[in-house]
């Protein structure tokens, strides 16, 4: 059985957290400008109560009904989803989630602005963005994404907040760096289009991050090089069955 202790978790946190701040030193950013998101997917609530117990202060998980049973036995955190939302579930998501990565269809959009505006929850949305065009990837293209923008505006309300992507899986980080740097150049070019403000770039995880922070990522999702090898926790009570929007 895996045990779960903050000084190993600790080492690990400042390993990390050292080479956001050299890459951000390589590119003239402020470390304070990149945020760390310790993706706990899979991973058990002791893993969840060593990292805080480390610093962590932002959780990223990719399913809605994971996290949510998580956080009824962890402590205080922020928490993130940087999974897929699945519109029946929106409702449990805006109840938890104070930021979401992941949002890829419009229609998802006017699901959160309706179910934001019964329970006055409004997390901050950032827009998926398939920059590399795999067909086995979610998200927007770099031209529907420019829609997508346009509507969040016209729904109001809404608190659009920037971009996220995954790119390839590729075995060398620098190859990455086309990818990270063409969802920068892309948002540039939707605050001037669209007007809207778009700070924030979720971009690079464990094995890329660096590249992503030199890049201009404001998040960084990282969990095995946190959390170690990936294991396979799972919450006794599934929310598949419900059909909440």
């Amino acid at each position: 059985m895996e045990v779960y202790d903050t000084f190993s978790f600790q080492r690990r946190l400042d390993g990390v957290l050292d080479r956001i701040a050299a890459a951000a030193a390589r590119a003239g950013r402020d470390p304070a400008d990149v945020r760390l998101v310790a993706v706990s997917k899979t991973f058990p609530p002791e893993a969840i109560d060593a990292a805080l117990r480390a610093g962590v202060s932002i959780l990223g998980e990719n399913r809605v009904q994971e996290a949510l049973a998580k956080a009824a036995l962890c402590g205080s955190a922020e928490w993130h989803l940087v999974g897929r939302l699945q519109r029946n579930k929106v409702r449990h998501a805006l109840s938890l989630f104070t930021t979401i990565h992941s949002v890829d269809t419009i229609p998802l959009l006017h699901d959160i602005a309706r179910v934001q505006e019964e329970t006055g929850q409004r997390p901050k949305l950032l827009l998926e963005v398939n920059v590399a065009g795999e067909s086995s990837k979610i998200g927007f293209n770099p031209k529907t994404v420019r829609d997508a923008v346009r509507e969040a505006l016209a729904l109001g309300g809404l608190d659009l907040v920037g971009l996220m992507t995954v790119p390839p899986w590729v075995p060398e980080p620098e190859m990455s760096r086309r990818h990270f740097r063409a969802l920068r150049e892309l948002r540039d070019a939707l605050q001037d289009e669209t007007g809207a403000a778009l700070p924030e770039l979720s971009m690079g995880m464990s094995g890329d991050f660096e590249v992503a922070v030199e890049e201009g990522a404001t998040f960084v999702r990282i969990g095995t090089a946190l959390f170690g090898k990936r294991a396979s926790w799972k919450p006794q009570r599934s929310l598949d069955t419900d059909d909440f929007v």
